[in-house]
């Protein structure tokens, strides 16, 4: 950890929402995240009216890769970038929402995407998902680290519009609500052309060729992981969960080993604004 006086200088920047001390830090650094947020577009989409805001007004058949890219961007700049930059990403995500409608299937009423509700259950299956998988894969996380990032996480879920006490802030609090929310969750056609879409992307050259690789290490792997009554609603076989834990653990392993320059924009734009000290890593958890 660092020493008084460089305590105290950091304390004295804008270090955003969470800053270099918190789970939050640490955690979204673990290249895990990849097949966690993957994963947890699989299981966003159980929501029937959730993936019908999303298959009505996204142009992911065209920009297949766009929402996985803009939500990883929205994880990174609320992650390590400053309270404004995290505020000013926050409120575009809310201009959009605001005026986006769409129609139930079953019923043909409309709806607002930025419901409360709706917003909640995206933001719970997020952070669900990128704390199971990322665990899961290996990253060193015990129950009190992960009340501190279920609890850190509602000020994410207040940029997006909901309020504090309507977000879940323990885990208790979490497994609580995914509880209580599972009668609502269905396979519907919408689901499925989530779960086709994410397992084989229609991507262009040169990506179409990384897709024999990434059907099996990340798509179909990132389906595997999800809890076993959301695969059992898309009622399509998965990996076995030894399997998929190995898997997981190996790729997670692998790129953790890969030489790179940096570890992504928005945490070399940090460590330029703070010094090396904040580098990501499960060593630096709190105690």
């Amino acid at each position: 950890m660092w020493d008084t006086p460089r305590r105290g200088m950091l304390e004295a920047m804008d270090q955003g929402l969470f800053g270099p001390e918190s789970v939050t830090w640490q955690l979204h650094a673990d290249p895990a995240m990849w097949i966690a947020g993957i994963s947890s577009l699989f299981f966003q989409a159980l929501h029937p009216l959730a993936v019908a805001g999303v298959v009505q007004n996204s142009d992911f058949q065209r920009d297949p890769l766009g929402r996985l890219f803009r939500t990883a961007d929205f994880v990174g700049v609320t992650t390590y970038g400053s309270t404004e930059q995290a505020h000013r990403i926050a409120a575009k995500v809310r201009s959009v929402h605001a005026v986006l409608r769409a129609r139930d299937p079953r019923t043909g009423d409309e709806f607002r995407l930025d419901r409360p509700d709706l917003l909640l259950w995206v933001h719970c299956a997020e952070v669900a998902s990128f704390l199971s998988v990322v665990r899961r894969g290996g990253y060193p996380l015990s129950e009190a680290h992960g009340d501190q990032y279920v609890n850190e996480q509602r000020r994410s879920a207040a940029l997006v519009g909901l309020e504090l006490e309507d977000v879940p802030g323990s885990l208790a609090e979490l497994r609580a609500y995914l509880r209580s929310i599972r009668p609502q969750l269905r396979r519907t056609d919408d689901a499925m052309t989530i779960y086709r879409f994410l397992h084989r992307p229609p991507v262009k050259l040169p990506w179409r060729l990384g897709l024999p690789v990434y059907q099996p290490l990340a798509g179909h792997l990132a389906y595997s992981v999800l809890p076993r009554w959301a695969r059992a609603h898309y009622g399509k076989s998965a990996y076995p969960p030894a399997v998929a834990t190995s898997m997981l653990r190996s790729l997670r392993a692998a790129m953790l080993a890969i030489p790179r320059r940096g570890h992504g924009p928005h945490i070399d734009a940090a460590v330029r604004e703070f010094g090396a000290d904040v580098l990501p890593s499960p060593r630096r958890l709190p105690a």
